[in-house]
């Protein structure tokens, strides 16, 4: 079956104007002219969008995952869309999930079930720290603060970052969403954070690069903003947990589902890290997020079949 510009166009969700061009320039695998107008294979791919810049420091294997995410992200957004009911059941389970991974990283010792009793159920678990319990629930303030901001599309900023660590930091009143004043360093990390004197000047250079960042494909731009905001290390306490849930901001304010980078695939997350400031490539961390965002979208695909 083939159809007209106008019909992929909205398929795709972009202008007849656009499907013309990528025609006009054989980019459309299949598409061919009768009389003045193009007939398109239905079945036709979404190439990616060359418009978006793809760093140097990224492979050519990337255009395939990004061009596989876009497509299964077109396909998700013109089928029906999910009832409030639907999308507030997957949010809170994502939510669980999310939480117990996030805080598992970070040395939080609630299993899953547990972590799910006491954000949902306010249980208190027998034998378990009391700061465990305020992380999770912590977590889960943060978490849903993320999605208001990143459904009303807010501007990313210092006092979204400050705001969101003070969610995240429950259990030390004082440190929350204050930037450190001491040294640290990040035990088995190749890398050693800046003085604090440097910590505020660039915080400031971070914000100010990630708008310089607008061109790159969210997916790219989410993990440079993470590998440098995680290098900064601007907290005492609370920098991964509040990591994780900023380059989650970023995918959602733009179109692409919530990722859980998991407890199990820690070291992988960690080796990202290691290249990043080995060998200044972001690659590592870049594959991470795609290989998870693909995962959400097939979820979400299979959901709505």
């Amino acid at each position: 079956m083939y159809l007209s510009t106008k019909q992929i166009a909205e398929k795709w969700g972009i202008s007849d104007r656009r499907v013309r061009i990528l025609c006009d320039e054989g980019k459309l695998d299949g598409a061919f002219k009768e009389g003045k107008s193009w007939r398109i294979p239905e079945n036709t791919q979404k190439p990616i969008d060359k418009r978006l810049k793809i760093s140097e420091n990224i492979p050519q294997e990337f255009e395939s995952i990004f061009t596989r995410i876009e497509n299964k992200r077109s396909e998700l957004n013109k089928r029906r869309p999910l009832t409030k009911g639907e999308v507030e059941r997957l949010r809170k389970e994502f939510l669980v999930e999310f939480t117990y991974n996030s805080n598992a990283i970070e040395g939080n010792t609630l299993t899953l079930s547990e972590t799910e009793a006491v954000i949902n159920d306010n249980v208190t678990i027998g034998g378990k720290p009391l700061k465990d319990h305020l992380e999770a629930i912590g977590h889960k303030e943060a978490y849903e603060y993320m999605l208001q901001l990143a459904d009303s599309k807010k501007t990313f900023s210092e006092k979204i970052i400050k705001e969101i660590h003070s969610l995240v930091l429950a259990d030390k009143q004082e440190d929350r969403g204050i930037y450190r004043r001491i040294t640290v360093r990040i035990s088995g990390a190749l890398h050693e954070p800046p003085q604090p004197y440097m910590i505020s000047p660039l915080m400031e250079k971070l914000i100010a690069e990630y708008k310089d960042m607008q061109d790159l494909h969210t997916i790219e731009r989410a993990a440079l903003f993470h590998l440098k905001f995680e290098s900064i290390h601007p907290f005492i306490d609370g920098n991964g947990r509040c990591g994780r849930l900023l380059l989650n901001f970023d995918l959602i304010k733009n179109g692409y589902p919530n990722i859980n980078i998991k407890f199990t695939d820690r070291q992988k997350y960690y080796d990202c890290f290691n290249d990043y400031h080995l060998h200044s490539s972001h690659s590592k961390m870049t594959n991470l997020l795609a290989v998870y965002v693909e995962e959400m979208l097939d979820k979400y695909l299979d959901i709505l079949l």
